[in-house]
C-alpha cells in the first residue's frame, strides 16, 4: 500500500510540481472563457477547475490526467443557464455527477472497446483543431505586437527544451514574457480582459431551487447529456494519456471519480467538468506523471487566484495562446495523412467524418457517436456478402451457404436460390455459414417454406452449435419437422 502511494504520488516530485504550475497558469483563461460561454460568472469556471482537479487527483483512475471545466460541457449548459439561471446549473452539475457515478458502478468503461481506431484518431485530430480555433480570437487581427508575442512564445516552447529541460518551457515563456509586457507597458490583451477574478475561496452551498418533480424534469435532460459527453471525453482522454505514458489506467474508477468530483463541485458553486485533453497533454509533455501533478494544478490555481490574482490578470493572452497552439500541434496525429492513403476507404471516411462532426458541432460526443455508427454500418456491409453455390449430387440439389446470415445479408441469401423446382431432395449446407439473429432465422424459414411449397423435401445440415440454438428458439420450419443435421 505504501509503495503504491509512493508510485502514484511521489515518484516524480519535481516534474509533477513544475508541470502542475504550468497547467494551473494555462487553466485560468480557459476556465474563465468556458464560464463566459456557459453564461455564468468567471469564478464559476475557476471554482469548478479547482474542485475537480483537486478531487480527481485522489479519486480518479488515471494519474497525471487533468480534469476541470471544459468547452464541450460549457456549450451544453447554455440553454439551461439562459432559461433557468445559475442555481439550476449547479443542481444539474450535482445530478450529472450522480449519473456518472452510476455509470462507473455499472462499469461503463467496457463500452470503450466498441470505439474503433479511426474514431479515436478523428477524436484526437478534432480536439487539436478545436484547441487551435479557440486561440484564434486571442491573437488574430489584433496587433503586430500580439503576433510578435505569439511567435516568441512558440519559439521558446519549441526550441528551449532542446537545450534546457530543468524547468518546463511554457512556464519560462509565461514568466519571462509577462515580465516584459508589464515592465514595457505593452498594449496586449490579458487574462484580466476575459472577466473579473474575485480573490475568495469557494463556499459550500445547496442550490436554491424547488426540490420537486418539475425541477427534475428541467435538469435531467441536461444532466444526462453532460454525463455522457463528460465520460466520453474523459475516457478517450484517459486512453490517449495511457498511450503517451505507456501505462494503464482504471477507466471504471475514472468514471466513478468524475461523478464524485462533479457532485462535490456542484455544492461548491462550480459548473460541470471533465477531463481536458489539451491540459493533460501540457501536463504530460511538461513532465507530469503522477497524481501529484493534478493536485498541484488545482491547488496552485487557487493560490494564483487568492494570492497572485493581481499578477495573474496581467498575463498576456498571446503567450497563453502560443502555448495552446503548440499543444494543438502536438496533439494532432500527423500520421493521419499517410493513414488516409493506406487505410481502407471506409476507415478513412470514418476518421474524416468524426473530425468534421466534432468541429462542426463543438460536441465531442456527437462526433464519436457518428464515427461509431458509420463504423458499424461499414462493418455490417463488409460482412454481409453471403455466397450460395448450387451442386447436383445424385438425386439431391445441394446449396452450400458461405458467410454471415443476419439482417443485412438476408436479401442476397434469398435471391441466390432457384425456387422453381418441384419434387426434389433439397439440402441446405451451412457448414461454412453462421446465423446471427432473428432476421437470419427468418430468411432460412422463408427458403425452406418456399421450397416445400413445390413439394420438395428439405433438409439443413452443417449448422454450428450457436446457430442451431437460435434456430431451435425461433424457426417455424423446425417445429414443422424439417430435417436438421448438425456437425
Amino acid at each position: 500500500m505504501l509503495q503504491k502511494v509512493k508510485n502514484e504520488w511521489f515518484s516524480n516530485v519535481k516534474g509533477d510540481i513544475l508541470s502542475g504550475i504550468v497547467v494551473a497558469l494555462a487553466l485560468i483563461p480557459e476556465a474563465i472563457s468556458f464560464a463566459i460561454i456557459a453564461g455564468v460568472d468567471p469564478m464559476v469556471g475557476l471554482y469548478a477547475s479547482f474542485c475537480i482537479a483537486v478531487l480527481i487527483s485522489f479519486i480518479g483512475g488515471r494519474p497525471a490526467m487533468i480534469s476541470a471545466a471544459t468547452g464541450a460541457m460549457a456549450l451544453l449548459m447554455v440553454p439551461l443557464v439562459k432559461e433557468h439561471g445559475l442555481q439550476y446549473l449547479l443542481a444539474a452539475t450535482i445530478l450529472t455527477g450522480i449519473i456518472q457515478l452510476l455509470f462507473g458502478v455499472l462499469k461503463i468503461a467496457k463500452l470503450m472497446k466498441f470505439i474503433p481506431r479511426p474514431v479515436m484518431m478523428g477524436f484526437v485530430n478534432a480536439l487539436a483543431i478545436l484547441i487551435f480555433m479557440a486561440q484564434v480570437p486571442h491573437f488574430f487581427g489584433i496587433s503586430a505586437m500580439t503576433y510578435l508575442f505569439v511567435a516568441v512564445t512558440l519559439l521558446i516552447v519549441y526550441v528551449l527544451p532542446r537545450y534546457f529541460k530543468a524547468v518546463p518551457a511554457p512556464l519560462i515563456a509565461i514568466i519571462l514574457l509577462t515580465a516584459v509586457a508589464i515592465w514595457g507597458g505593452l498594449d496586449l490583451g490579458t487574462v484580466g480582459d476575459l472577466g473579473v477574478i474575485t480573490q475568495t475561496l469557494p463556499t459550500f452551498l445547496i442550490p436554491d431551487i424547488p426540490m420537486n418533480w418539475e425541477t427534475l424534469q428541467i435538469i435531467f435532460p441536461y444532466s444526462l447529456s453532460l454525463a455522457v459527453v463528460g465520460l466520453v471525453e474523459s475516457l478517450l482522454t484517459s486512453t490517449i494519456v495511457d498511450d503517451m505514458t505507456q501505462t494503464e489506467s482504471d477507466k471504471n474508477k475514472e468514471a466513478r471519480g468524475q461523478g464524485m468530483a462533479n457532485i462535490v463541485n456542484g455544492f461548491f458553486g462550480g459548473m460541470a467538468g471533465c477531463a481536458m485533453i489539451g491540459q493533460s497533454v501540457i501536463n504530460v509533455k511538461s513532465g507530469g506523471r503522477t497524481r501529484l501533478s493534478t493536485f498541484v494544478a488545482g491547488m496552485f490555481l487557487m493560490f494564483l487566484i487568492l494570492v497572485l490574482g493581481g499578477l495573474v490578470v496581467q498575463i498576456p493572452m498571446p503567450v497563453l495562446a502560443g502555448i495552446m497552439i503548440m499543444v494543438s500541434v502536438g496533439t494532432f496525429d500527423w500520421s493521419s495523412f499517410s493513414y488516409l492513403k493506406k487505410a481502407p476507404i471506409s476507415d478513412s471516411v470514418v476518421m474524416v467524418a468524426t473530425v468534421l462532426m466534432v468541429v462542426a458541432t463543438d460536441n465531442l460526443a456527437v462526433g464519436v457517436i457518428v464515427g461509431i455508427v458509420l463504423s458499424a454500418i461499414f462493418f455490417a456491409a463488409k460482412i454481409s456478402k453471403v455466397a450460395v453455390t448450387k451442386q447436383l449430387k445424385g438425386n439431391q440439389i445441394v446449396y452450400r451457404v458461405k458467410g454471415q446470415l443476419f439482417f443485412v445479408s438476408v436479401e442476397g441469401f434469398i435471391d441466390a436460390f432457384d425456387f422453381n423446382v418441384a419434387d426434389q431432395d433439397i439440402v441446405l449446407d451451412f457448414t461454412d455459414a453462421h446465423i446471427w439473429d432473428d432476421s437470419g432465422v427468418g430468411a432460412l424459414d422463408k427458403a425452406v417454406l418456399r421450397f416445400r411449397a413445390g413439394s420438395n423435401r428439405v433438409s439443413v445440415k452443417g449448422v454450428n452449435a450457436s446457430s442451431e440454438k437460435i434456430i431451435h428458439k425461433l424457426a417455424i420450419y423446425h417445429h414443422q419437422n424439417a430435417q436438421l443435421k448438425s456437425h
